[in-house]
């Protein structure tokens, strides 16, 4: 991962931009803090399925925890139907 100060980014925005299409760029400031981490669209896009993915699998443990069971007739209100 590239890492650049704020100074730096702003001095070669476009240089910066083309970069963070093949890794990402850390954007520091003040020393060496971090203020900002710019990536790709396709990274971002595969990084926000997989967090989705994750709360998915997390939910779903969760549902399979559950006891008792609900009717049909509950689930077929409930939904409107």
């Amino acid at each position: 991962m590239a890492t650049v100060t704020l100074s730096q980014f702003r001095q070669e925005q476009s240089t910066w931009l083309a970069h963070a299409q093949r890794e990402p760029v850390t954007i520091t400031s003040r020393g060496a803090t971090a203020r900002a981490v710019v990536v790709s669209p396709e990274l971002f896009s595969r990084a926000m399925e997989a967090l989705e993915n994750q709360q998915d699998i997390k939910d779903a443990a969760a549902a399979r925890m559950e006891t008792g069971r609900i009717s049909h007739a509950d689930v077929t209100r409930e939904l409107g139907f």
